[in-house]
């Protein structure tokens, strides 16, 4: 495949940008060549497109089954037991939804825990995105023994997953995930270099009953447990100490940030200030649709932004840049792509904004109208990995997803 796209506006300059297989082959002026596609990018910018750190993306299924409700209550009698009627099929058609929204919303990539992995494996390979799939643990669930042979299956395949596709061990949380299991986890991570997924400190309750049983924070027993790494992505990471913060920065560990969730459900504030000034990771996700409600990174950079600037106590808390670097370039530093930034030799991931979008006038700083104003809609284009995606808001076979998806959430309720 080769892309050019021609006068598109790239840091405030108008350019060529040519794309060769998976890469970015040169930027500048007046580029000549032969290209299978030539895109006219005049009144459109080139930005990185956003890494979802944080997703359950088949839970697009569930949007709305059970909102306003304690986490505790909505997971267990409300989310888990429709989760339990999930299928396969429900696995995929979810995850094909999810692909799309994301597509639509500036998305190149997201990290997943989610049941039956394979389904989301199939997903991802028919839309084109990038993912790192979760091989997930839930010792807790009658199914635990089901969910390992699945781990073990794909573990087994994982050289036929192509170069979009990475496995990660993702143990759901310490509550539901035996001690053994966990150092298993970390043994097998440090032997195979792969990256471990896991929720942690998300709950005031985890918290407490970590304290009560281990004598120590959550950060803490994973770390005495060997997990705490740069291969480590911690999801929520809301109930922190400032040891804990330490812990984190020391072990170079991954921390994920969802600020609409988080709020949602009244689980607690991440300290983004005290993170990022503590010289730690910070990157951003958006969780699953059942307690967000939905998959943009727009909505979680302004929702950050502003949470930063109310847990500093005033508007000089974060810049816009620190922001969309922490739910772009930060985000593909962590998943470990060569990507995040639009340069020669970089895989080829790029969004283009419609500068024509009324969310994008007056154009004083369009890093701050990324952060602050714009939705999904200004997204006008998707490549990721060197192929089109989405070109003026259209992707291939959308409405058969749509289509399928429906008729998959409408049976988990009988209807």
């Amino acid at each position: 495949m080769s892309i050019l796209l021609k006068h598109v506006l790239l840091n405030g300059k108008q350019c060529d940008i040519a794309i060769r297989q998976n890469r970015i082959s040169e930027i500048g002026s007046g580029i000549h060549g032969d290209f299978e596609t030539v895109i006219n990018g005049s009144g459109k910018a080139a930005f990185p497109p956003f890494y979802n750190m944080h997703c359950h993306a088949a839970m697009t299924l569930l949007r709305g089954i059970a909102d306003d409700m304690e986490l505790f209550d909505w997971l267990n009698n409300h989310i888990w037991p429709a989760e339990g009627r999930l299928t396969p099929e429900d696995i995929y058609w979810g995850t094909r939804l999810a692909c799309l929204e994301m597509i639509k919303s500036g998305t190149a990539y997201f990290n997943d825990m989610y049941f039956h992995p394979h389904e989301t494996v199939r997903a991802v390979q028919d839309s084109g995105i990038r993912a790192a799939i979760g091989m997930i643990y839930l010792d807790a669930s009658p199914q635990a023994d089901l969910f390992k042979r699945h781990n073990s299956e794909l573990w087994e395949k994982r050289n036929e997953l192509g170069d979009r596709i990475r496995l990660t061990y993702a143990p759901h949380a310490i509550y539901t995930v035996e001690e053994k299991t966990l150092e298993q986890i970390a043994e097998l991570s440090a032997e195979q270099n792969v990256q471990v997924h896991i929720h942690l400190a998300e709950t005031a309750r985890e918290y407490a009953d970590c304290m009560d049983k281990h004598n120590r924070s959550p950060v803490a027993y994973l770390d005495s447990l060997g997990l705490l790494s740069k291969r480590l992505l911690a999801a929520h990471s809301v109930h922190l100490t400032d040891d804990d913060v330490e812990l984190i920065r020391e072990r170079e560990v991954h921390t994920v940030f969802m600020p609409c969730s988080n709020y949602k459900l009244s689980s607690g504030k991440f300290r983004f200030n005290k993170l990022s000034q503590s010289g730690c990771h910070v990157t951003f996700g958006t969780d699953g649709c059942a307690s967000n409600n939905n998959l943009s990174m727009f909505d979680e950079m302004k929702f950050g932004a502003l949470a930063a600037k109310l847990e500093y106590g005033g508007p000089t808390a974060c810049s816009s840049a620190e922001i969309f670097y922490a739910a772009t370039q930060a985000g593909a530093e962590a998943a470990g792509f060569d990507a995040g930034i639009i340069q020669t030799g970089k895989l080829a991931d790029i969004m283009l904004i419609d500068l024509d979008s009324p969310m994008m006038v007056a154009d004083h700083n369009l890093i701050s109208n990324l952060v602050y104003a714009a939705d999904s809609s200004c997204v006008s284009s998707l490549i990721c990995n060197g192929k089109i995606l989405m070109h003026n808001r259209i992707v291939e076979g959308e409405k058969e997803i749509l289509e399928q998806a429906r008729k998959c959430a409408r049976h988990l309720l009988g209807k």
